[in-house]
């Protein structure tokens, strides 16, 4: 079973707020090469998730795990999110479709900001 993921963030018309997602997908490559990435976005950037969704489809994946790459949950998270979601799996039947809950949340990433904070001292 083909595995991917998607790193979501909100989007913004600056196209410079793209690239931490770049990197991001750059690094994924660079150490899980054989599990396709694609980044997809809320508003104001492309691609969609639903357009994301069918990329890696169209590549064979059967399971997609989407990252919401957001700090928490607010109401974008709670109330547009879910809806996206579920207008994929409806679109794509067939696959498993699950996301994580906001990077943000997570210990490992709060801690890596501490890091972050300390090192610049």
């Amino acid at each position: 079973m083909m595995k991917a993921i998607i790193l979501f963030g909100h989007g913004a018309r600056d196209v410079r707020w793209r690239e931490p997602f770049d990197r991001l997908i750059a690094l994924w490559q660079e150490q899980h090469s054989t599990i396709p990435v694609e980044a997809a976005f809320l508003e104001m950037m492309q691609p969609s998730l639903e357009k994301a969704t069918q990329s890696l489809v169209e590549k064979g994946a059967q399971e997609i795990v989407v990252i919401p790459v957001f700090f928490g949950q607010g109401g974008h998270l709670r109330n547009d999110f879910p809806l996206m979601m579920e207008s994929c799996q409806q679109r794509y039947p067939a696959i498993k479709l699950s996301a994580t809950s906001a990077v943000g949340e997570s210990a490992a990433v709060l801690q890596a900001i501490v890091n972050f904070g300390v090192a610049a001292l």
